[in-house]
């Protein structure tokens, strides 16, 4: 019975957490002595069989043109046909925002055990127990589950990416019965950015600190370089500096980088919510009682007008920018 794994994409390109996902299923099935089968709904642009690379042995394709917009209610349904099919009884999911949607509408459809957040390959020597984050990162719980079949989301930039070799997966087109869809796409507005938020290794990141939107020349030029995403506090986006779509933290997007870059953030518990489970956080502030250095791995205590434009001036002498 395979370990199925949720590949996640967008307009046809797999997303980074998913091959994390796929990494992830494939240490599951190890443990588990079984092998690792993948899904991918609706229509796909990527060499989807390179993903053999990373340990998955066949995927399944359910192309169907009420597939190419997100529905979490029928991607469940197409999902739950698959599971049938195949008699998996592990899921993997990223805990993205796909999976977020999907994963607890198939656990109640299957009544299944469902983990979201997970940190970690499931310890199997005593049942099935999966560590995941609780209070909004600040602690751990291990969670054991149960029933017959198990599902797990992994939190994104938790599990590394390994390639096991240049295999390639067996594609099998699967023919789901697919209701129709209760979405109606009127348009699509697209981030510009080169790179997309949610999938960012390095975020560059302002708050108040940075007295107004004509300052945010220096946070842009920094990503440029870094080859990073841009973010923003909550005052900042409800300000209207940035888009909403920047605003990280608690009531904003939950994000995981390897390295987080905190400019003029005081480090409000809500927007620490959003950020600490960043690989590395280094934070800039000319308050040194801002909390965010309580929370920081490298801290600097200074004006950002004066410490960005050097920083900016390294990293140029480091790339021979000119």
């Amino acid at each position: 019975m395979p370990v199925l794994i949720f590949i996640d994409q967008s307009e046809g390109q797999v997303k980074k957490a998913s091959i994390e996902a796929i990494c992830y299923g494939v240490a599951v099935a190890e443990q588990t002595g079984d092998t690792a089968e993948g899904v991918i709904l609706g229509k796909v642009t990527d060499d989807i069989a390179a993903l053999g690379k990373y340990g998955l042995q066949k995927i399944h394709h359910v192309d169907n043109e009420a597939l190419n917009h997100f529905d979490a209610q029928v991607f469940t349904g197409a999902i739950a046909q698959v599971i049938d099919a195949i008699k998996s009884k592990v899921i993997i999911f990223s805990n993205n925002a796909d999976g977020k949607h999907i994963a607890p509408r198939l656990s109640v459809k299957l009544k299944a055990g469902l983990v979201t957040g997970a940190v970690a390959l499931p310890d199997t020597t005593n049942g099935f127990v999966v560590k995941k984050t609780v209070f909004s990162g600040k602690a751990f719980a291990n969670i054991a589950i149960n029933t017959d079949i198990k599902i797990i989301a992994l939190n994104p930039n938790s599990y590394e990416i390994t390639a096991r070799g240049d295999a390639k997966a067996e594609i099998l087109s699967f023919s789901a019965q697919v209701g129709a869809t209760k979405v109606r796409v009127t348009g699509v507005n697209k981030v510009k950015g080169e790179v997309p938020l949610s999938e960012a290794d390095i975020v560059v990141s302002g708050g108040r600190g940075l007295r107004g939107p004509e300052n945010w020349g220096m946070i842009e030029e920094l990503a440029k370089l870094l080859g990073a995403a841009t973010a923003c506090s909550r005052p900042v986006a409800d300000a209207h500096w940035r888009p909403h779509h920047e605003h990280v933290g608690q009531t904003g997007l939950a994000i995981a980088p390897n390295l987080y870059i905190a400019i003029g953030i005081s480090g409000a518990i809500q927007h620490l919510a959003g950020v600490n489970r960043s690989k590395t956080i280094v934070v800039i502030n000319k308050d040194p009682e801002a909390p965010f250095f309580k929370a920081a791995d490298y801290g600097i205590v200074g004006d950002a007008f004066e410490i960005v434009p050097k920083i900016i001036e390294e990293v140029k002498k480091l790339k021979g920018v000119a």
